[in-house]
């Protein structure tokens, strides 16, 4: 399985964001999958109801046809709205015909920091396992990955890989924390990880809050990081073999071992 990193910088405009978009499709070749950021439609920052659309919007209908041009599945990051007029901060998968595999709204909402993600954004109440690019792809959305117990409900419900699509801000120990966190839930589950973060922001944009750490990831289920992209915008497509994880699960059969008769 080939799948593409694509760890693009996220700006103001809806609009630029969507041609960032597109042109890492098309730059991903014959990728099966390309997994983007959280929030790739419109950096936090803005006023995100004002983005915001349903998923048979212009928007992702764009990426849809995208994801049918290239022949390319795709997992991005985007705002739908949400009754109460805040927003669901979504995550869309779509496969490589173009049509909507499905999609997960993100569980736990970042109040840490001194930001306030629950006052703009909506929390969803379920999580999700797509059948995308011939696979099964659970979804954990950014602040999501601090919540092992999300990744393990995931791996249970048949999970073969971990994506993790991130709009994960700089600060104190964040990017420390994002290579840490990341690489655990990898080792923990025994599955693949696929981990997306938003590029650093060249120039910072006037509305937006704090730009990415990047270091986007392909993560192996013994804890081998195949591919850190750096601080820098750019799409990287590696090879993911799905045979692999049985092999880990027969010398370290962890999830076998676990005492559900306590725990």
């Amino acid at each position: 399985m080939r799948v593409a990193l694509c760890q693009i910088e996220v700006g103001d405009d809806p609009k630029e964001n969507l041609d960032r978009i597109v042109g890492a499709i098309a730059e991903a070749g014959d990728a099966d999958l390309a997994v983007f950021p959280e929030a790739s439609q419109v950096r936090f920052g803005n006023v995100l109801a004002e983005a915001a659309e349903p998923l048979d919007g212009p928007f992702v209908t764009a990426v849809r046809a995208a994801a049918r041009e290239h022949g390319t599945a795709v997992l991005v990051g985007v705002f739908e709205p949400a009754p109460d007029g805040r927003v669901y901060n979504t995550v869309v998968g779509i496969e490589a015909t173009g049509e909507i595999a499905g999609s997960y709204r993100k569980l736990h909402l970042f109040d840490a920091f001194g930001d306030r993600e629950s006052q703009h954004v909506a929390a969803g109440d379920r999580p999700v396992v797509l059948d995308l690019a011939g696979t099964r792809i659970g979804v954990i959305t950014c602040y999501d990955v601090r919540f092992p117990e999300l990744a393990r409900e995931l791996v249970d419900r048949g999970a073969e890989i971990l994506a993790i699509p991130a709009a994960w801000a700089q600060g104190v120990f964040k990017e420390e924390h994002w290579t840490t966190l990341v690489r655990a839930r990898a080792v923990e589950n025994t599955v693949w990880v696929v981990a997306v973060d938003k590029a650093p922001d060249r120039t910072r944009p006037p509305k937006g809050a704090p730009g990415g750490v990047g270091r986007s990831q392909l993560i192996d289920p013994m804890g081998v990081v195949l591919t850190d992209l750096g601080p820098h915008a750019r799409v990287q497509v590696m090879e993911l073999d799905p045979a692999l994880t049985e092999k880990v699960r027969e010398f370290l059969p962890s999830l076998s071992h676990r005492r559900r008769d306590v725990l």
